[in-house]
């Protein structure tokens, strides 16, 4: 029981604190505020993982280059080479242009017994997954909307405070 009431305690205290957090935010003087590192070099820029034939899509993103992407491209472009047993052999991953994103799908090489797919999508850093079939080597575009300035999600904090505090009780 005592457990119990410490936890309902801290959960009442972290409520109280994001509650008086996004109040506080009305009062924030964003004209002093620095910007961050790395700005956008441009609106509604974004990054894509980049790595040219890694040998593992797991060593592609970690390896990847943390850098923006050129104006005249739209898109992330992911191209995996397997083989007949799923083996990867390369892949390379980069910025994309819209031409470069019409031939997605996998294609079949029966001379070298390989595979290659093909996908494209739209998004900061979406291209994290491999293709490796017809269902997933697509051309992916979500059209996110990009908001500045949104304080909508603090005003979910206590709501979700709450949603661990209720199995609590």
């Amino acid at each position: 029981m005592l457990l119990l009431c410490h936890a309902l305690a801290i959960a009442v205290v972290q409520i109280v604190i994001f509650s008086e957090s996004w109040a506080f935010a009305k009062n924030i003087n964003f004209y002093n505020v620095r910007p961050p590192l790395d700005p956008t070099p441009f609106p509604n820029s974004f990054k894509c993982f980049t790595c040219e034939n890694a040998g593992d899509n797991y060593n592609c993103n970690r390896w990847a280059e943390d850098k923006w992407c050129p104006q005249n491209t739209q898109y992330c472009l992911t191209v995996h080479h397997f083989t007949s047993h799923g083996r990867s052999t390369s892949i390379t991953k980069k910025c994309a242009s819209r031409s470069e994103c019409h031939f997605v799908g996998c294609h079949h090489s029966r001379d070298s017994e390989h595979t290659e797919c093909r996908s494209c999508c739209e998004g900061m850093i979406c291209n994290v997954e491999l293709p490796t079939n017809h269902t997933n080597a697509v051309f992916a575009v979500m059209h996110a909307q990009r908001t500045s300035g949104s304080s909508a999600p603090t005003l979910y904090l206590p709501v979700l405070a709450w949603v661990f505090v209720l199995p609590l009780l």
